[in-house]
């Protein structure tokens, strides 16, 4: 009789993930000097579990493999050799070479499908048991079942492209599914409920039909209302947590994903010929498996991106006081309904001048980028095309994968992504995703007569103002909302919406605002009123209405009514180019005088820059006061604006410490602040500012004037 191994094949790939994923834990403890002898019994059977799974299966290739790496975990056991920096390198290698050959097996089902054992990587093993001191032969990492979408580089080069790859199968407790079980058994019984009144509510209708006692009847009508209130609410909540538990097996750790980037680094490392060490954590941490399954992409393009443009050759490094070998750190936490993944390294840096020069080539005028501030250059890395590499290599250079990130970030996975970086020092990503998207904290508001709904996590507060407390500056409508213009948008208008209530504006009357964020910047939409605040499952919109970026899903409110799910970062790109096409036809007369701006309130930084321009003053920006002070000593400004409170060091010290500098003894500084009170004032004079303008009375005129005044 013979056995049937493929209905045994999947516990076995389930049994060897979880084994070689505790091979490449160990062998990190190693590395960083941990090698007691329990740490490496545990190592040892691993391996040997893994070698005698696969020869029952007569999985040749993997069983060999498996050999060789037993082979030496048994001679540092014995302690006939001790651990080394190529004995690491090699159980490296070998687990990511039993790893690849499980993923191949999982994708194609058939163990015929599996190549041989990588013949100079065994040897390499046996040797270095044997206790040879060289390191082993580079294996050329085997192709990956999983292809990356986009991932043009990869299909440009015959070289193997190493993926992240989640499973496509999880393991449940067994008190979730009991749960889960008896939650449906309550559903079920509260639905029975629920045709037991359908029986009542009938019975009350033919006995109202040809009932004399009004008074009966009403009681009667009054016990089913009560009932069917009760009822409801009980199924209301067994829906919720049926959903809650659903949505629970759904999690999935990042461990996923954050597991296979280590062996991403080390084999791209091999590639490229650097040497690079990586640091994880937060691999506990859980998301909607939908959301795991999209983040390998992303990671992939930002982990390829640190490797090739970030890490320095080890010569390079070593000239520049740096270790040899790199370092990434890969790191997630979570931040209330947000959780936050940071991929950071200590290489090279951005290089602000080369943005500048590839800025330069697509046309843009020295203005224009002479304007730009430090953060705006930073994010230019994600336009489509935008790259600063010198030469096309099989990783890099063809101007194709972080405009992919932020695509697949922003547009599929409702996140944000930001980027900062030091020369010299290093660069960071980090991007924001929502824990799931299949359900999600949903405003619906009431504008023109639409109806349309806000995910939370994009909304900073609902707020209403006065008529008095609009200001117009640069063209547009703002208010002050905790120390910072946000500008004002009728948000019917802003996305082209028809007014069907055929009422006129709303600016005589006092306005409800819905005000949104997308990482630093606001803006305020005004609504006529919030309608509902729930807990809504996200439907996917219908392929004709996918093409539209502006609407992010659709959730279901009242009876089968649909609402539109707008996506708020398209929304405040909508209102960035609206406010373009407007700031194009203001005037602006002829001067050279410099102003630095200081303020950390993204929308004040660029409001009063507007005015400013208006006028044909240069602007520089500084978004803290350290920063602002780091400028102003680098440059020459014939005024300062700046704000007081700010990270790092506020106006009030920022004056001082100008005021010390022989450059600035005499130079005009403004101060601009929602601080109202005299002593703040008084505190303003006494350190050395010209003028003191409170946002919350502040025209543009009056900047102007004052500044004009000011500098004569």
């Amino acid at each position: 009789m013979v056995l049937d191994i493929t209905k045994f094949l999947n516990r076995f790939i389930d049994e060897a993930r979880d084994l070689l994923g505790y091979l490449g834990e160990g062998v990190k403890n190693l590395e960083q000097g941990q090698c007691d002898a329990e740490l490496i019994n545990s190592l040892f059977r691993s391996a040997h579990t893994v070698k005698g799974s696969s020869r029952m299966l007569k999985l040749q290739s993997i069983a060999d493999t498996a050999h060789s790496l037993e082979e030496l975990l048994s001679a540092l056991r014995d302690q006939k050799i001790t651990v080394t920096q190529p004995i690491v390198d090699g159980i490296y290698q070998a687990v990511d070479s039993l790893s690849d050959m499980v993923e191949q097996l999982a994708s194609s089902q058939d163990p015929n499908s599996l190549p041989s054992a990588p013949q100079a990587l065994c040897d390499a093993l046996l040797a270095l048991a044997a206790g040879e001191k060289s390191a082993p032969t580079t294996a050329q990492p085997l192709a990956q079942p999983v292809s990356m979408a986009n991932e043009v580089a990869a299909a440009q080069t015959s070289k193997p492209q190493p993926a992240l790859a989640s499973s496509d199968s999880v393991r449940l407790r067994l008190e979730s599914l009991e749960s889960l079980s008896k939650l449906i058994s309550e559903v079920t019984a509260s639905h029975a409920g629920l045709r037991e009144l359908v029986r009542d509510a009938q019975a009350l209708k033919l006995s109202w039909e040809s009932a004399q006692d009004a008074v009966l009847s009403k009681q009667r009508f009054d016990s089913l209302f009560n009932n069917l209130k009760e009822i409801v609410g009980s199924q209301e909540a067994l829906i919720y947590s049926l959903h809650d538990q659903a949505m629970g097996l759904r999690m999935l750790p990042l461990k996923q994903v954050f597991e296979p980037a280590a062996k991403h680094i080390r084999e791209v490392g091999r590639m490229l010929g650097k040497q690079v060490s990586s640091q994880i954590s937060g691999e506990h941490i859980e998301l909607d498996r939908s959301i795991i399954e999209q983040l390998s992409e992303p990671l992939v393009h930002l982990l390829r991106n640190a490797m090739d443009h970030g890490i320095e050759e080890p010569q390079t490094r070593l000239d520049q006081g740096k270790p040899a070998a790199g370092l990434l750190k890969l790191s997630a936490w979570q931040d209330g309904g947000w959780v936050v993944i940071e991929l950071s390294d200590d290489g090279a840096g951005l290089s602000l001048e080369k943005i500048r020069q590839k800025l330069a080539k697509q046309q843009l005028s020295a203005d224009e980028i002479a304007n730009m501030g430090e953060q705006e250059l930073f994010n230019q890395v994600f336009l489509p095309g935008f790259t600063t590499a010198s030469m096309i290599t099989e990783i890099s250079g063809r101007g194709v994968g972080l405009d992919v990130v932020k695509r697949k970030v922003v547009d599929d996975l409702q996140g944000l992504i930001e980027v900062r970086s030091q020369e010299g020092k290093g660069t960071s990503f980090t991007l924001r995703l929502p824990l799931s998207l299949a359900m999600l904290r949903v405003l619906l508001v009431e504008t023109a007569g639409h109806m349309l709904g806000f995910s939370a996590q994009y909304v900073v507060e609902l707020t209403r103002i006065t008529p008095e407390q609009i200001l117009e500056v640069a063209d547009r409508n703002v208010f002050v909302l905790r120390n910072e213009f946000v500008p004002i948008f009728e948000l019917h208008q802003l996305i082209g919406l028809p007014n069907l209530t055929n009422t006129p504006g709303q600016i005589s009357k006092n306005l409800l605002l819905l005000v949104v964020r997308v990482q630093h910047e606001k803006i305020a939409l005004v609504i006529d009123r919030l309608v509902d605040e729930h807990d809504l499952i996200i439907n996917t919109l219908p392929e004709h209405l996918a093409h539209n970026p502006l609407v992010s899903g659709m959730v279901n409110h009242g009876y089968q009514q649909l609402v539109s799910l707008i996506h708020v970062p398209r929304l405040l790109e909508l209102a960035r180019k609206k406010h373009q096409k407007t700031a194009d036809n203001s005037i602006k007369s002829i001067t050279q005088q410099h102003l630095l701006v200081v303020d950390d309130s993204l929308n004040t930084r660029e409001i009063e820059r507007d005015v400013l321009e208006a006028w044909g003053y240069q602007v520089t920006l500084a978004e803290d006061g350290l920063d602002g002070l780091n400028k102003a000593r680098n440059g020459d400004f014939d005024a300062i604006i700046t704000d007081v409170e700010m990270p790092f060091m506020d106006g009030f010290t920022l004056t001082t410490h100008l005021r010390e500098h022989e450059r600035y003894k005499n130079r005009p500084i403004i101060i601009i602040t929602s601080r109202e009170k005299d002593s703040d004032r008084r505190r303003g004079i006494e350190v050395g500012a010209d003028a003191y303008i409170v946002k919350g009375s502040f025209d543009q005129n009056n900047l102007v004037d004052t500044i004009r005044a000011l500098l004569g």
